[in-house]
């Protein structure tokens, strides 16, 4: 199977057209579209640690969900981080596809898959663009007790929870930043919200807006998407090698 291929297969189920208009997705860079796709290292964002991995471990193309390229390069040097990276990438024939806001939006996405690990039942997508997901727990339950299970569920260091008085039923998630989704969510009935990152005005306000909300981490949150890539290759051809890397750089100490 060719990178083209490839990456039109996965576009059938992550469609361009899901794509936010102020996104940068898709093909990030490829120095052949016909080269053969034999091995797949899946992260959530390719870092120069992960872009040195998979150079050394020859795989033959890196698919993320943070894209590798967002902002304009004015130039390509190795001054830049970025363009040092592509550098690296195209020079060692490896080439990287990035799948960012579609595949929060797509079917099984970022989204699906929190709902799906949180145990979400019945998610339908809210907030512009159907970015978001809302669905009911099967059994309402206090928020600490629900806040825990968040934290285990993701293999979070810790959650961060505001208390809008209410127990938990009606659940909405947007995965990695979400903090401009809570007033969305309040009008789509949520008692509970959770994302990855909600800003401290926001959680101060929680009580007042009568909104249960829980920051989990962007990376935690988004971090479940790489299994959902990985599903989609392998489906198409078991024969590739696939792998996930860990490109987590931030640490509570």
């Amino acid at each position: 199977m060719s990178v083209k291929e490839l990456y039109e297969y996965l576009c059938e189920y992550i469609p361009e057209e899901l794509s936010e208009e102020w996104d940068n997705d898709g093909i990030m860079c490829c120095s052949d579209f016909s080269a053969e796709v034999k091995s797949v290292l899946v992260t959530l964002d390719v870092t120069e640690e992960v872009v040195d991995y998979a150079i050394e471990r020859g795989f033959d193309l890196i698919i993320s969900h943070h894209p590798l390229i967002f902002k304009p390069i004015s130039a390509v040097t190795e001054v830049n981080h970025i363009s040092r990276k592509v550098i690296k990438l195209i020079s060692n024939n490896v080439s990287v596809f990035s799948f960012h806001t579609r595949a929060d939006k797509a079917r099984g996405g970022v989204n699906d898959k929190l709902c799906e690990l949180l145990g979400i039942l019945d998610a339908v997508p809210f907030g512009e663009g159907g970015l978001g997901r809302i669905g009911e727990l099967d059994e309402e339950c206090e928020l600490d007790v629900f806040a825990d299970n968040v934290k285990l569920a993701l293999s979070a260091d810790a959650v961060r929870v505001s208390d809008g008085y209410d127990t938990v039923k009606r659940v909405a998630v947007v995965g990695g930043d979400g903090k401009d989704f809570v007033s969305d969510a309040i009008k789509a009935g949520a008692d509970t919200y959770v994302s990855g990152r909600i800003s401290y005005n926001v959680m101060e306000e929680a009580s007042e807006r009568g909104i249960n909300l829980i920051e989990a981490g962007h990376y935690h949150t988004e971090f479940p998407i790489t299994s959902y890539f990985a599903d989609l290759v392998g489906k198409f051809d078991a024969n590739i090698y696939i792998e996930i890397a860990d490109s987590n750089m931030i640490k509570i100490i």
